[in-house]
């Protein structure tokens, strides 16, 4: 191979490895300052997602929420449960929070439905002594929501409503107490089915 072909070759993968590089200097710098902690800017969205929450206020929990059909038929993210806290029960269904744990005062929850089915994101006290996943349903397949401080189930908008439709989002902000909470999804048969997980706020 000629001197001007190796040159041919090697420049462009040089320049991939450059842009490589940079990339994750510039992703270590973000992390290290805490740009990608708190709120994020007007106009967020999630990869996929069919609407954007505006800028939040206050800590700003990131909930996913979805179901089996929605992985087997490839849902807006294409990607399976994994294990971890909300998949329990039949584990057929799911609720994340990342993160688990925020400080006590105003909390925004940013929702987003990776899962064939409509879901919704309720928040519940959980009572000292009791673990997720744990209260007790109903015939008609749900819980009650005595207490509840609010919830995330309006498609594309803050709120309460008729829940999160498939691939869009919703979100809600709240005032915590420190304490610990139950983020659920109390659809029918949603919660036996695995849709809760913690949420603690601490002082």
């Amino acid at each position: 191979m000629t001197a001007k072909r190796r040159r041919r070759v090697w420049l462009p993968i040089a320049g991939t490895l450059v842009a490589l590089v940079l990339g994750i200097a510039t992703t270590a710098t973000l992390a290290a300052t805490g740009d990608f902690r708190h709120t994020a800017p007007a106009g967020w969205t999630t990869p996929g997602a069919r609407c954007s929450p505006p800028a939040l206020s206050g800590h700003v929990v990131d909930v996913t929420i979805g179901d089996m059909m929605g992985a087997m038929m490839g849902g807006p993210h294409g990607h399976t449960p994994s294990t971890g806290p909300g998949r329990h029960g039949m584990g057929m269904m799911w609720l994340r929070a990342t993160p688990s744990t925020v400080a006590a005062g105003t909390v925004s929850l940013r929702v987003f439905n990776a899962g064939a089915l409509t879901h919704e994101v309720v928040v519940l006290p959980l009572p000292a002594g009791q673990a997720v996943g744990e209260r007790s349903i109903g015939a008609q397949g749900r819980i009650a929501e005595a207490g509840s401080l609010g919830e995330a189930s309006r498609t594309c908008a803050a709120g309460e409503g008729d829940g999160i439709t498939s691939g869009a989002m919703a979100w809600t902000t709240l005032t915590l107490q420190p304490g610990r909470y139950e983020l659920v999804c109390n659809l029918v048969g949603h919660y036996a089915g695995g849709m809760y997980t913690e949420l603690d706020a601490t002082r």
